[in-house]
């Protein structure tokens, strides 16, 4: 990982881009730890598909605890049918 100033970041923006697209991330250092990260297209999907995973993931866990915890309703398919009307 590597750290620049914004100031560095204006003068060379292509430099850092080129970096982060090969797989470095770039840390911008900003006042108030106000701090941004430039990565790749490549990367950050990798990292969204990771968090939509996570996300899931717990999604389902909350179900199954739901399921265990018997605060489910269970219908019959006719039950079901009957709501449609």
């Amino acid at each position: 990982m590597i750290a620049a100033k914004p100031i560095d970041i204006r003068t060379k923006l292509k430099s850092y881009l080129d970096i982060a697209f090969n797989g470095e991330p770039v840390v911008v250092s900003r006042k108030g730890n106000r701090n941004v990260v430039i990565v790749s297209e490549a990367e950050y999907n990798e990292l969204a598909k990771a968090k939509r995973k996570e996300e899931y993931k717990e999604s389902l866990e909350r179900s199954i605890r739901q399921v265990e915890e018997g605060k489910t309703i269970t219908k019959t398919m006719e039950e079901l049918i009957a709501m449609e009307d």
